[in-house]
């Protein structure tokens, strides 16, 4: 006996919104064309998708690969017509709520975007925090911000991730050891925040992305984090989110708050970030996001509905990041080794290949700026 159709349509609904794996929701539908249609029509693999990723409030609606070249048929009822549709965002809100199951949990920041200020640019640029290595040889690797004379001043690191649409599970940030000062201080925040989201679309530049344009007014955040104690010790440090994020538009930002080291040379404080990594899941090569005003509404395109695999540039990162041992270094940031080369132009074989220096250097070297 089909124990549904004993039942009230709505006390069906909330049984079987119950389930939590979209891969139950799929099985469901295998087991009859009537618990199917239950299923599809009332959307329940959206409303576990919006549950399980509440950043999709503001999608407006789902672009599907065939609707750019499908064309309906005046003879095609309407009722024929919204079950297509139905069936297809079925399977986009099924395929999008499998991302927050465990996966293999990689890097996935692309690049360095801006940083609010820069003691020493390029020197002591957010480039240099992709770098795993708080040293390249005698070199240090580090960001440092200006210098200043209240510790309450904050500091923005802004990236841009793998593509469009990514799953974040947790952030690493290491504060840099000045070792090259006396007493080797460590140029910690108090504390640390997030923000991810996207560009914001205005009619004067709709598709351009100036990198040193101002946060506030040119981005929308679809998530801020809550607020992460960091400590004054040089080690990644992770900030792992209580459940998984889903990133609209692929921009992370973030947000270190208050000062707790003084730089005995000036008596300011600086905030020093030796190296920033992203963990998650990229999703770039199955949907995309299309912006579509400013209040943040968006359009979800799907581009596949294949698994994501990794691209070069990923495997790449994995790889810098220690994920794969007795691997070459991959190729650089050009902007890393324009920096490099800037400071230490005959050391070039040394950045690209060497591996970090596990040894202290007792020699005390300025890393530039104010350091």
């Amino acid at each position: 006996m089909d124990f549904l159709n004993c039942l009230e349509t709505d006390m069906s609904i909330k049984i079987l919104s119950c389930l939590d794996d979209p891969s139950d929701l799929v099985r469901v539908t295998a087991v009859s064309r009537s618990w199917q249609e239950l299923v599809v029509k009332c959307g329940l693999c959206k409303q576990l998708c919006l549950r399980t990723f509440p950043q999709l409030s503001r999608l407006d609606h789902v672009i599907h690969p065939s609707d750019s070249n499908e064309e309906s048929s005046e003879a095609e009822s309407s009722n024929l017509m919204e079950w297509r549709s139905l069936e297809r965002d079925h399977k986009v809100y099924a395929f999008l709520a499998r991302a927050r199951l465990p996966s293999p949990v990689k890097s996935c920041i692309s690049e360095a975007v801006v940083a609010s200020s820069t003691d020493n640019f390029p020197a002591e640029s957010i480039f240099n925090t992709l770098e795993p290595r708080d040293r390249l040889g005698a070199t240090p690797s580090y960001w440092s911000s200006q210098g200043q004379e209240k510790s309450s001043v904050p500091e923005t690191l802004l990236y841009k991730l793998m593509g469009d649409v990514c799953v974040v599970t947790e952030i690493n940030i290491q504060p840099f050891r000045a070792y090259f000062q006396r007493g080797s201080p460590i140029y910690s925040a108090n504390y640390v925040r997030f923000r991810m989201g996207h560009y914001k679309p205005s009619s004067d530049n709709w598709k351009t992305e100036p990198a040193h344009s101002a946060i506030e007014s040119n981005y929308v955040w679809t998530y801020i984090s809550q607020e992460f104690p960091m400590a004054q010790e040089s080690r990644l440090q992770n900030f792992k989110f209580p459940e998984p994020v889903l990133c609209i538009g692929g921009y992370l930002l973030v947000e270190l708050l208050g000062r707790v080291q003084r730089q005995e040379m000036d008596g300011l404080y600086y905030i020093c970030v030796s190296h920033v990594k992203v963990m998650g899941r990229s999703l770039g090569g199955v949907f995309g996001a299309e912006i579509m005003d400013q209040t943040g509404k968006f359009a979800l395109k799907v581009l596949s509905y294949k698994e994501p695999q990794a691209t070069e540039e990923e495997e790449g990162l994995s790889a810098e990041a220690g994920e794969t041992p007795n691997s070459r270094p991959p190729r650089r940031n050009l902007q890393q080794l324009l920096n490099f080369l800037h400071r230490h132009p005959l050391d070039v074989d040394e950045y690209v290949w060497a591996e970090s220096d596990d040894d202290d250097d007792d020699d005390e070297e300025e890393g530039g700026g104010a350091f």
